[in-house]
């Protein structure tokens, strides 16, 4: 049957595939746990977790506003430590049809094509559901210009939503190894290359640095 109109969320883990080659499938297997606990922690009232895709989660939430702000909070209160992880999400409102506690729909594949172009720390949306709440307090909406998305039809105005407050502060850099952020306050490592300095979240990436420095640079 057709539901009601929702905005659905899809969140994952930025440069996932390095950060398991760099600490194991142990830790990032951990790593994907922790992070689904912590988001199912963020959900506000009426929202669900619809399930988990590997290290991506996709959400239900009811209201677009409340659905932004939970990416906002998923993109920067999730990274508390200096062993940080980058999320991406994407988001789109619309209907949808529930089959067995899933939906499916074109609402559904154009939030997942919309998280897929999201860089790590960013949270896009379509100009269609950032039309919807405009005056989202604390929220401003920056265009990324039209993309043409993987099997949608038409291209799509894309958003980046952000905070005010964050609205030119500097990001955390990124250990070239693992993409994980680091506090470069509290990194384990710091290294400079070529005159570029970079930092490490643990002694195992500053030494796969340290050996191959020409091709994590480059990357």
């Amino acid at each position: 049957m057709a539901d009601t109109a929702a905005t659905f969320v899809f969140a994952d883990i930025a440069g996932f595939t390095a950060l398991t080659e760099a600490h194991g499938d142990e830790q990032a297997a951990a790593l994907v746990d922790g992070f689904a606990t912590e988001v199912e922690s963020e959900l506000p009232p009426g929202a669900t977790r619809v399930k988990s895709i590997g290290d991506a989660v996709m959400l239900r939430v009811p209201d677009p506003g409340e659905a932004i702000l939970l990416g906002l909070r998923m993109t920067r209160d999730v990274l508390r430590e200096h062993l940080a992880f980058a999320v991406r999400v994407g988001l789109h409102h619309g209907p949808a049809v529930e089959r067995g506690g899933d939906y499916f729909g074109a609402t559904v594949n154009v939030a997942a094509r919309v998280s897929s172009i999201a860089a790590g720390g960013e949270v896009l949306t379509t100009g269609e559901t950032a039309a919807l709440v405009p005056d989202l307090g604390g929220v401003l909406f920056e265009s990324r210009g039209r993309h043409t998305l993987r099997n949608v039809a038409e291209p799509m105005e894309i958003f980046a939503a952000l905070r005010t407050a964050d609205r030119g502060a500097d990001a955390l850099p990124v250990d070239p190894v693992c993409r994980m952020s680091v506090d470069p306050d509290r990194a384990v490592g710091r290294l400079e290359y070529e005159g570029a300095v970079y930092f490490f979240c643990s002694l195992p990436c500053a030494a796969h640095f340290a050996r191959h420095p020409d091709r994590f640079a480059a990357a």
